[in-house]
């Protein structure tokens, strides 16, 4: 019975060892769509391969050796359809293993990287415990510099596509009045700096926390420009409050411009323009205790917010002001909405500009994103229904590498 059973096992052993086959069709070549650091190997896979088989990468710098250690892949894993940004989406690509070797390691040395524009000499070997089958002889690739990323071509297709649209637009804007949406809170801001004037009391404008850097800042630079010369034209004081020095001095420029183009130049004041605080509450402590001296008829607060804005919109309705707030921030803007008299909300902010100078360069931008995004929703809708019907056309066509 022993006898039997130990029959058995060598016999199990040797089926083991004879399921292990060399790699066929194992081929290199430089790995396609990046900077020439890397090489890809690829060879067809072997259903039969048994568990726990793995495939030995070997990399050389001379034909005849010797070869050293690349890393490891399961006979079971790394199908060449998991990269599609490097082979794309073909039906074979199950039936084929890769890997993409960067660097080898030499006996006791540290990992060497691949170089650019150099032979190095590749071999394949599969491997069970102790029992192993090469792939032959060595075969030879260099890893190349790529000049353009085919991966990524989509990404330049619609960049392109887009532009086109936005310069289509603004030619059109140039030639006729185009339709824009209604924005309550712009179409009040004439009634609110009217109202300050009649008052004879300030307006306070607010920036946000950001700095120049940031879309949301620089959208509320341009609002600063239309209602420094409405309050020019209008012959009402304006303050503006900043927190970032920076802003600070684009902001005194921006007023200072806005008075001269009203023919204001003497009006403009650069004390009227501030640094209030650097810091958080201590911008909002200083901006609460201006609004209960003062008592501003108009407060504007344009940028991106923190936990601050309540504080400054409660203030502001206490002493009966007039508020208008715009921000991008989405935590913020059920404060702004609660509290003040107009909200700008989200893109209506980067809107803004365009909504009050009705220049055609800007007039045509914002046309030509709307078409944009149309468009990006009309292939959201017919990708999302063509997936369900398990036709990925779309989806693989703007997926992003």
């Amino acid at each position: 019975m022993y006898r039997s059973m130990i029959i058995l096992l060598v016999l199990m052993g040797s089926a083991t060892a004879w399921g292990l086959k060399a790699p066929v069709d194992f081929e290199a070549a430089d790995t396609p769509n990046d900077a020439g650091t890397s090489v890809t190997l690829t060879w067809a896979r072997d259903a039969d391969a048994p568990a726990g088989a793995v495939y030995q990468v070997m990399v050389a710098t001379d034909s005849n050796g010797p070869f050293y250690p690349a890393g490891e892949v399961s006979a079971a894993g790394s199908p060449m359809s998991e990269d599609p940004a490097a082979f794309g989406f073909w039906s074979d690509h199950d039936d084929r293993q890769y890997v993409h070797v960067e660097e080898f390691t030499r006996p006791g040395e540290d990992p060497t990287k691949l170089e650019t524009d150099r032979p190095y000499y590749f071999r394949l070997e599969a491997r069970l415990g102790e029992e192993s089958v090469a792939s032959g002889a060595a075969v030879e690739a260099r890893a190349m510099e790529n000049f353009f990323n085919w991966a990524k071509l989509n990404n330049f297709i619609l960049a392109i596509s887009f532009s086109a649209i936005i310069l289509i637009y603004i030619s059109i804007a140039r030639r006729r009045e185009l339709y824009i949406r209604r924005i309550a809170g712009l179409e009040a801001l004439n009634e609110a700096l009217g109202r300050a004037t009649e008052m004879g009391k300030p307006v306070l404008f607010i920036h946000g926390l950001y700095g120049m850097d940031q879309p949301s800042t620089i959208a509320a630079v341009n609002i600063l420009g239309r209602v420094a010369q409405r309050t020019a034209e209008y012959d009402t004081a304006l303050r503006v409050a900043n927190y970032d020095p920076v802003v600070l001095a684009v902001s005194q420029e921006v007023v200072k411009e806005s008075y001269l183009e009203a023919g204001r130049p003497d009006a403009y004041s650069e004390n009227n323009v501030f640094l209030a605080a650097t810091e958080q509450f201590s911008y909002a402590a200083t901006l609460q205790g201006m609004m209960v001296r003062e008592r501003p008829a108009t407060n504007i607060m344009m940028g991106y917010f923190f936990a601050e804005s309540l504080l400054l919109a409660e203030t502001g309705t206490t002493i009966g002001a007039i508020q208008i707030a715009g921000t991008d921030s989405y935590t913020q803007l059920p404060f702004f909405v609660t509290t003040c008299d107009y909200t700008l909300m989200g893109e209506e902010l980067y809107a803004a500009s365009a909504y009050l100078a009705r220049e055609s360069r800007l007039l045509g931008s914002l046309k030509g994103q709307d078409i944009g995004k149309a468009v990006l929703i009309a292939v959201l809708l017919l990708g999302t229904a063509l997936a369900s019907l398990d036709i990925p056309f779309l989806a693989r066509m703007f997926s992003s590498y």
